[in-house]
């Protein structure tokens, strides 16, 4: 198998996925085109990015919304999933308590969830949103992060207690650093779960004003190419999030090397 240079497989990296998205755009408009399918059952591309630029100033107001509840359950979620992983790694009783909380946190259907926090914290309020985003982001985050703390191999501690060191020093020194790919791992899937979780939380009532609102606005309206348009700001800005978050990872992983 011939191996590429650097630099050519980068281009491959940035050609086969453009291409590739290309191609599905081109076979999507020849069906709709020749194939007579109904916009309401699936909308152009070329409708699709009409709607985009006629729209794009109310798509970035509303991805700010979107992307402002996803960052701050991002956030606080990543927070707790990685203390409460360290907690469940120093104390079995937390261990054993949080396997089923988690276990339940994980199957949570935020079709049910959003409507009772909507009302719980008001119509016009944006917490119930950012408390779902929460939610979504602290279950993986605290799975990866528990079993990044469980890499540490025994013979590592042992050498580190030889050399008189305590408890948060074993932590601080070998338990953590090893623990950080795994913990950065969780974050990069929260990270697009955040805005998922997000999204669909303002499709179901409260404040209009982010994405998931304006989807719900646009498709009860027969606006089905405006609410497509609305749903591919949703996938750039989980996109963008994905990115930061791995840009982020390898930063740091760099600065470790």
């Amino acid at each position: 198998m011939r191996t590429l240079s650097p630099r050519a497989e980068n281009t491959t990296r940035i050609i086969a996925p453009v291409a590739a998205g290309a191609l599905v755009l081109g076979i999507w408009q020849l069906l709709v085109s020749v194939g007579g399918v109904d916009d309401y059952l699936l909308p152009s591309p070329a409708s699709i990015i009409d709607q985009i630029v006629e729209f794009w100033p109310s798509m970035l107001s509303a991805a700010a919304v979107t992307g402002l509840n996803a960052l701050l359950g991002l956030i606080v979620g990543s927070v707790l999933g990685i203390l409460f992983a360290l907690l469940a790694s120093l104390t079995r009783v937390i261990d054993y308590m949080s396997a089923p909380v988690v276990a339940a946190l994980a199957v949570i259907p935020i079709v049910a969830l959003a409507p009772v926090l909507n009302t719980m914290f008001g119509a016009d309020s944006q917490t119930g949103r950012q408390v779902i985003a929460g939610l979504a982001s602290f279950v993986p985050v605290f799975i990866n992060t528990l079993r990044g703390l469980r890499q540490t191999l025994p013979v590592h501690r042992d050498l580190m207690r030889s050399y008189a060191a305590n408890r948060a020093q074993i932590m601080r020194t070998v338990t953590l650093p090893t623990a950080t790919p795994f913990v950065f791992t969780g974050i990069r899937i929260a990270s697009s779960l955040a805005v998922i979780s997000a999204l669909v939380a303002e499709y179901f009532g409260g404040p209009r004003g982010g994405l998931g609102g304006l989807i719900s606005t646009s498709a009860a309206s027969s606006a089905y190419p405006r609410a497509w348009a609305y749903v591919v700001a949703g996938i750039v800005l989980g996109l963008a999030f994905y990115l930061i978050t791995l840009a982020l990872e390898r930063l740091v992983m760099k600065r470790r090397g």
